[in-house]
């Protein structure tokens, strides 16, 4: 299928998918939101040959966030100016675009080569693991137009760095650079920027070949931990773990740790 603001390609079990605007910083607009929920939506499941997914910016950066030159409304924002039509243009908007990777089964890797600000900051945010080099940067830079993170920003940044720090970001949109992201637990990889997508493709391809059904049910069951008790996560667990236990691919894991080789995962 042919896109006209990313680029989408397969292989070896990973799908990278490009924001493929750099002389807008990759800015967000609907077509291009609406053509990455598209592929999403078509490879969630474990769907063809999918089994991981990076997400990364064509250029020098990752993402600006919402176009604020886009004549349709900045990131899918309604142009009415009322703010009933702000609020479901935020829900129709870029929403489906940070729940679709959030609620996506598949591991998503962010590869943050550059500034990932605004919106795009969120968008790093809501993947699961984010691996950057001396070039990433990431700034809730809303603050600077007098709003808020209102995609998602005020929900992730408390549960990965703490309030006190979450706060630091949302009141001031300073940039946080690399070494201070890494830090502070943003970014899980911080490798030299010549390095930075074969560290994150050979990443992707080691997930990839591991054991697609305890991945995606290990996503799961971190996921709906965050907000419950221990008891309740282990329950989760629990019903989790017996799909795994029953499966094709922990007999294979088994026999090929007794073998001592290399295991074949099949998602079976």
């Amino acid at each position: 299928m042919d896109h006209e603001n990313i680029l989408v390609d397969t292989r070896e079990g990973v799908t990278t998918i490009t924001l493929n605007r750099p002389e807008r910083m990759n800015a967000l607009n609907r077509q291009m939101i609406l053509e990455i929920v598209n592929v999403l939506d078509s490879i969630k499941g474990g769907a063809g040959d999918t089994r991981v997914i990076v997400l990364t910016g064509a250029g020098r950066g990752f993402c600006a966030g919402a176009d604020l030159k886009d004549p349709l409304g900045p990131g899918g924002l309604l142009p009415d100016n009322s703010p009933e039509s702000k609020r479901q243009g935020l829900r129709q908007g870029i929403f489906p675009l940070i729940l679709g990777i959030r609620n996506c089964d598949l591991p998503v890797i962010a590869m943050v080569n550059g500034d990932a600000a605004a919106g795009g900051c969120d968008l790093a945010l809501s993947c699961d693991i984010r691996i950057g080099s001396e070039k990433t940067r990431f700034m809730e830079a809303f603050a600077r137009i007098g709003l808020f993170p209102g995609t998602g920003g005020c929900w992730f940044l408390p549960r990965m760095v703490g309030a006190s720090k979450a706060a630091e970001m949302v009141f001031t949109g300073d940039p946080i650079g690399a070494q201070e992201a890494y830090q502070w637990g943003l970014i899980s990889q911080l490798v030299p920027h010549e390095e930075l997508r074969e560290r994150t493709m050979a990443l992707a391809r080691r997930i990839a070949a591991g054991p697609p059904i305890a991945i995606r049910l290990g996503k799961m069951v971190m996921q709906r931990s965050m907000d419950a008790s221990l008891e309740t996560s282990l329950e989760l667990a629990a019903a989790s773990e017996s799909i795994t236990l029953t499966s094709e691919d922990h007999k294979e894991g088994l026999a090929a740790f007794l073998e001592e080789r290399e295991a074949k995962f099949r998602g079976r």
